[in-house]
Parts: structure tokens; sequence; C-alpha cells
């Protein structure tokens, strides 16, 4: 059967058609449809954590090239406000939803997915030069509330005088957790805090007397060149586990081992919590961060997984 000349003329120019749409940007592009491993996204992440979600975001794009990822990446309380307010969809948090905040996105018909992906510990930092190395808990306890504000109190024989407890941000996940730990109404005047993680480094690296608090990713991954160059620049102190007054005991670091064992005292969970209603990209990236490959990149961040197990070693200190 032959196809008239105006159907013939008329298939052509739809071709033509598609073909330039296509050719000029017009059509519909992987990155524009958002699915599990596609699509356009903005992820709301706690400072303490961006250097795991810088990691895991790398592998995820390298895995998954159709996928455009941007971080919103400020403060605990910053980023759950952005989240409430649903200016990320995703956020990487080291706790859980109130029951408050989970009651507010119920009666917007949202129901969110908590996904437990680590267990992380905030980390001691102190000055190269700084002789004590070790704390026992009670010591810690004992500063944050204020009965200890110079280093004569914790070693009579040393040459540092005032104490300084130096935070990433008053809204951080880290003044949060010391409040709740010790049940503080607030925290002692010789703490304070400047903008981030970074700059809590910078400031314990020039000032001999100050104690540094960091999620232990920041100052673990020896193979990070940015964690590894931290590492180079202060201490990582050891402290006794709770319960333990003896100088001459054990003192823990922040190791993966302590942490997953509980030798290390101030530990805490680290989550994914995503409010799309629907099987997206946010589902795509809490699944793999909790998948074997995302799992793997959080130990070697120095976290513990949440979703496989960890083999504990003896690790000399």
């Amino acid at each position: 059967m032959k196809i008239p000349m105006i159907s013939r003329i008329t298939g052509f120019f739809v071709i033509c058609g598609i073909i330039l749409i296509s050719g000029c940007g017009g059509g519909i592009k992987p990155t524009d449809t958002d699915t599990p491993t596609t699509g356009k996204f903005k992820v709301g992440v706690d400072d303490s954590y961006s250097l795991l979600t810088d990691a895991e975001l790398f592998t995820f794009k390298s895995l998954y090239p159709y996928s455009s990822i941007d971080t919103l990446c400020r403060a605990e309380a910053d980023v759950i406000n952005a989240f409430m307010k649903d200016s990320v969809s995703l956020m990487i948090v080291s706790r859980k939803l109130t029951e408050d905040e989970e009651k507010h996105l119920n009666g917007l018909q949202i129901y969110a997915k908590t996904t437990k992906i680590a267990y992380d510990a905030v980390a001691f930092i102190i000055n190269k030069e700084n002789p004590d190395s070790t704390l026992l808990f009670d010591q810690i306890k004992d500063i944050f509330e204020g009965k200890i504000k110079t280093w004569k109190a914790i070693d009579p024989k040393s040459k540092l005088n005032e104490l300084q407890i130096v935070f990433d941000n008053y809204k951080s996940c880290n003044t949060r957790y010391f409040r709740e730990k010790f049940n503080l109404k607030k925290l002692p005047d010789d703490c304070f805090a400047v903008t981030n993680n970074n700059e809590v480094i910078n400031f314990v690296e020039k000032n001999r007397g100050a104690i540094g608090v960091v999620s232990v990713n920041w100052v673990s991954d020896k193979n990070d060149t940015l964690s590894h160059s931290f590492l180079n620049r202060i201490k990582v102190v050891g402290i006794s586990p709770q319960g333990s007054t003896n100088p001459n005991g054990e003192f823990y670091t922040p190791h993966p081992a302590y942490i997953a064992e509980g030798s290390y005292p101030f530990t805490r969970e680290v989550y994914c919590i995503n409010r799309q209603v629907y099987i997206g990209l946010a589902y795509g990236i809490s699944a793999f961060i909790a998948g074997e490959k995302g799992q793997l990149i959080v130990l070697h961040s120095g976290m513990v997984p949440a979703a496989m197990p960890v083999r504990l070693i003896e690790v000399k200190h």
C-alpha cells in the first residue's frame, strides 16, 4: 500500500521537528526526572558531617551521572529549620525529629522516613604543645558545669592557665549534645563558638589553652588529605570511661573500635531523614548511604557503620 505524499511530507517535518528540539536542548534531560538515581536535588547537611557527605555524594554521582546534587551545609538547628520549611527534602543530622516536628509534618500528610546511617563520636582536640593529652570523664563534666576553669585545676604542674572550650556554632549538634548529656541550662562562660569545624581546628592550633569540640570524622581519616592535614596540626584527647577516676587507668580516643564497643563515652547516632512523599532521589541517596558502598565510606571516615558489622581489633594507645 502506498503512503500518500501529504502523509510522508507531514511525517518528515514531524521527525525534523523532534531532531531540532533535541538538538537545541529543548528535550527532557535525564536530570529533569526525579527518580532514585536521577534528578536535581539539595541535601541539608549538619556541618559536622560535611566531610562524610562530600565523600558519599561524590561516589553516588560517579555511579549515577544523571544525578545533580547540591548541599546546604549549616549548623544543626538551621538544617532542621530548612527541612521543616521544605527548603530541603533530605537531611543528615545527629538527632531524630521531635514529636512536635513529626506531628507538624503529619498534619501536612508527610511521614518522614528516618534511616540510621552511623555511630559518631564527639572528639576533643587540643594544641600540639599541650602536654595533657588525656582527661577523665568527670573532668570533662566539671568543665561543662563550670567547676574547672584552668589547666592547673586538672594538673597542678601545668604551665597553662585559663582553659577555653570552643565549639563550631552555638546552634550546632555539639553544643546541643553536651547540654543534654550533662543536663545543662546553659554552657559556662569559658565556652564560645566560631562558625564551623574548620575554624575550631584553626583556633586550637593557635591557642595552647583551648579545647576544641568536633565530630570525629574531621580528625580521623588519615587517607583523606583534609582530615590528615588537621591531624598534623592538633592532638586528639583520650577520655576515660564514665565512672573511672584513676588517672593511671585506661583512656580511649574516638577510634571506631572504641566507639563500637562503648569504651569511648561520648557517642551518638547519625541519621538520614527524608520527607519526600514519593520514591525519588532522596530515597536513592538514603538507600545508598545505608547500603554496602555507603557504609564502607562511613567506616573510612572514622565513624561506625550502622548497617554492617565492624571487626574490633586491638589498638595501641
